[in-house]
């Protein structure tokens, strides 16, 4: 089995890449399932009902969210939706799901979305022991686990990585909308990688305008950010799973221009 995991849509550059690549991306590597992280995909900042629809009619299996969850007012219509997660650690009381769990070739896939605390200055909960407690409660009753852990610092997401080793299938990083070349399988088994990247305008500050951030940068003052435009790139990775034994096999990064 073969999951895809394409990184942070940015704004309609973004999701214009992923419509271009997915198709062909599905057919030349074979993929089964498909989990797209789309907390930036409305402008850079949460997802409207229009980008949401988009990503179902391409049949992306699972989509999953970030610190701008909550940045569009459309995802209230939606957000509880079997295909969408937020991320867990959120207030219980928050709509959404922060996992949900599919089926694909005769296993059951559970997908948890988490965020991290550390200078993500969002409210929430303990990553590692939501994380725990999600897994205590389905390990039982599902073959693979998937988590998207959605923070900035890498220490905290390859201490979860290690934290979770040999209890999930695999854990790959968003946010940082930089691709890392640290992808691994650890000790008991456990597929890791710090950043899957982002999907979106390559001529540009993580995805924003570079002019703006720039002058961000040299002023100190607020600046408005707005999404970057001109040509894309597309980053993930591919997820290769024994479909015997539900152990992973390979991780295979992807980047195209």
């Amino acid at each position: 089995m073969k999951i895809l995991a394409v990184g942070d849509l940015v704004g309609q550059v973004g999701l214009k890449k992923f419509e271009q690549e997915y198709q062909n991306i599905k057919e030349k590597e074979n993929i089964d399932f498909c989990i797209v992280n789309a907390e930036n995909v409305a402008d850079g900042m949460g997802i409207t009902e229009k980008a949401y629809r988009s990503l179902v009619n391409l049949k992306v299996d699972c989509i999953t969210m970030g610190n701008h969850t909550w940045a569009k007012k459309d995802i209230f219509g939606f957000i509880d939706n079997q295909n969408l997660v937020r991320p867990a650690n959120y207030s219980k009381n928050n709509p959404g799901k922060g996992y949900r769990i599919f089926e694909c070739k005769g296993k059951k896939i559970a997908v948890i979305n988490l965020i991290g605390r550390v200078t993500m200055q969002v409210l929430s909960e303990n990553p590692f022991i939501v994380a725990d407690e999600i897994i205590n409660k389905i390990k039982d009753i599902v073959d693979i686990i998937i988590i998207d852990f959605h923070a900035e610092a890498t220490a905290e997401k390859i201490a979860l990585a290690y934290h979770l080793d040999g209890k999930i299938t695999m854990l790959y990083g968003t946010h940082t909308h930089v691709q890392t070349a640290d992808e691994t399988i650890l000790e008991n088994g456990t597929g890791y990688i710090t950043d899957i990247g982002m999907t979106g305008p390559k001529k540009s500050v993580i995805g924003m305008d570079t002019e703006a951030s720039i002058k961000r940068f040299l002023t100190s003052l607020p600046e408005r950010y707005k999404t970057a435009e001109g040509e894309a790139k597309l980053n993930g990775c591919i997820f290769e799973i024994n479909e015997e034994d539900c152990r992973l096999k390979t991780i295979k990064r992807i980047y195209i221009e």
